[in-house]
């Protein structure tokens, strides 16, 4: 990897670190570049601006740093009921990179920037795109198994696993780790629901 290229991606896991701490909008260039060894015109030189980096944060930091966890757990067993308690048990309590303090980063930037930023909404919505597809997908492959009645529409269960997983995610903010072993019980008890 080029002196370039890790310069790129040295700005982009402090400025990760210092969003998720702090939020988009609170967290300054100026602060990024104060804690790296590295200038205003090397951070031009790889973004445009803020945004520009913004956006590289989500598809290139963000992105890499969740969906291998989501990914590996989809697929784990046959059972689509332990697979996706498993991701979002996976996600809640055992990544090594997000905590109950500061919640999701990327529920934290749906909330903070899809209303205010056509761009930011758009990448935001692609990676969910993605990650609903995921689920849509395990949710086929169990009607298909026999597993689940073809009754269920795929695309509404999914979008409803990840919508839990945000508000479960800004309940920890304020309730602590704590409270994802209860989330993770009624979960469970919604996922045993599916017939």
């Amino acid at each position: 990897m080029s002196k370039a290229e890790l310069t790129r991606i040295e700005i982009l896991r402090k400025a990760f670190d210092l969003i998720y701490q702090k939020g988009y909008q609170a967290t300054s260039i100026d602060e990024i570049l104060a804690t790296l060894q590295v200038t205003k015109g090397a951070f031009y030189y790889h973004f445009k601006s803020k945004e520009e980096m913004g956006i590289a944060l989500i598809s290139d930091v963000m992105h890499k740093e969740l969906w291998p966890a989501v990914k590996k757990s989809i697929g784990t067993t046959k059972d689509f009921r332990k697979n996706l308690y498993k991701m979002l048990k996976d996600l809640l309590i055992d990544h090594p990179v997000l905590n109950s303090e500061y919640g999701c980063p990327s529920v934290n930037l749906i909330q903070e920037m899809a209303p205010l930023n056509e761009r930011f909404r758009k990448t935001l919505k692609k990676n969910l795109s993605e990650w609903q597809k995921l689920i849509e997908d395990e949710i086929v492959r169990a009607q298909g198994a026999g597993q689940l009645s073809a009754d269920h529409d795929p695309r509404n269960i999914a979008l409803y696993v990840i919508t839990l997983y945000h508000g479960a995610r800004n309940m920890g903010k304020v309730l602590g780790k704590s409270y994802y072993a209860t989330f993770l019980k009624e979960y469970d008890k919604y996922l045993h629901s599916l017939k």
